[in-house]
């Protein structure tokens, strides 16, 4: 398959038609040939509004088309497993949003299923694609900081502050909404990324907004997914790393990571509310010395940026699952990395209710 094009069905029509349809278009390899919807009105209507050629309603005809070679689950977190697997045992390569499924257990039953039929599955865990987070990357690998002393994360946004934003899956921890799941996600796999693993952690999860108006009545319905984490972690290194988490901040803060170490200091952050991609920069200063903004090498500069900073990053993402595929190789961020992110939210979840730490077996 090597140099030739791959047709995508894409399953999941919310960040699916944002993100993952222009994606996939705006990318030299491959082609959306089918998305998925249950109503089949809807599936037609999206269908043409991005010319592909095949709207289904049934996931079953979808998969049977010769065309689709790869599959891209962008549905809820709670029809992930029974998605992938469905296009895995069809033979089709999986492209899985985060979280991964709803336990660690789903995520495993995936990664099984995709060993058995040799194909890949990628996951979009985009930050490991934006330039600065890139150039943070080099920097610790250089050893800018030395020995790390303290991690700390902070992402603060207002994105479900209102009480009056609609109540959906989102609100419900059973079908896999909530803070731990939309962003922790992606924080345990860019922590692993650029520092290694986690040997312990302890986590507390709340929900500052217990009811929310459902769409259709104006009913309030009862809201059990969290939407602030704090979370504390020890790397393997021994390194303490403190991670505060929240959906409901009226003018948060944004998306910050202070890394503090014995030969100096790097601090990665935006304060976009809007696009939890555009306006990363890295800030460094070595032992002593005042902080100063760090170059980003033009190497690592997206080819094309858009309007939605989450697109340049989806499409690196796609790239690297291509070049996957075509080697019969699946390097992180895979199907592991999404099963060890999954891993952890599951830790998590069990410290909170428990109210204890978790070790973290090796």
């Amino acid at each position: 398959m090597a140099g030739e094009q791959i047709g995508v069905a894409v399953i999941g029509t919310g960040f699916g038609q944002k993100i993952h349809i222009p994606g996939f278009q705006a990318h030299h390899r491959t082609r959306v040939v089918a998305v998925y919807h249950r109503d089949d009105a809807k599936a037609q209507a999206i269908a043409a509004q991005h010319q592909i050629p095949h709207g289904c309603s049934s996931l079953k005809e979808l998969l049977m088309l010769p065309e689709v070679d790869a599959v891209s689950v962008a549905t809820p977190p709670f029809l992930r497993k029974e998605m992938a697997i469905a296009a895995l045992k069809a033979g089709k390569h999986v492209l899985l949003e985060k979280p991964t499924a709803l336990n660690v257990e789903e995520a495993r039953e995936i990664e099984q299923v995709a060993q058995q039929q040799q194909k890949v599955v990628g996951l979009d865990f985009e930050f490991r694609f934006v330039p600065a987070w890139q150039q943070l990357k080099a920097q610790l690998d250089a050893g800018y900081v030395g020995n790390t002393r303290l991690i700390k994360v902070d992402w603060m946004v207002p994105g479900r502050a209102d009480p009056q934003r609609a109540w959906n899956w989102y609100a419900r921890k059973d079908q896999g909404g909530g803070a731990l799941g939309a962003f922790a996600s992606h924080t345990f796999d860019y922590l692993a990324w650029l520092f290694g693993p986690v040997q312990r952690l302890s986590a507390n999860l709340t929900t500052a907004i217990p009811q929310r108006p459902d769409p259709q009545t104006g009913e309030l319905k009862p809201v059990d997914a969290d939407d602030t984490c704090t979370l504390m972690l020890e790397m393997q290194d021994g390194t303490p790393c403190q991670v505060t988490i929240s959906s409901v901040t009226y003018a948060g803060r944004g998306h910050w990571v202070e890394v503090y170490g014995d030969r100096g200091t790097l601090i990665l952050g935006s304060d976009n509310l809007k696009d939890y991609v555009h306006g990363f920069k890295l800030w460094g200063a070595p032992a002593g010395q005042p902080l100063a903004e760090l170059p980003i090498s033009p190497a690592l500069a997206f080819p094309q940026t858009y309007d939605d900073g989450r697109l340049a990053p989806f499409i690196r993402v796609v790239d690297h699952w291509v070049n996957c595929i075509d080697r019969g190789c699946a390097d992180a961020p895979a199907i592991a990395e999404g099963v060890y992110s999954q891993w952890l939210m599951d830790l998590a979840q069990a410290s909170h209710e428990q109210g204890m730490g978790m070790t973290v077996q090796a």
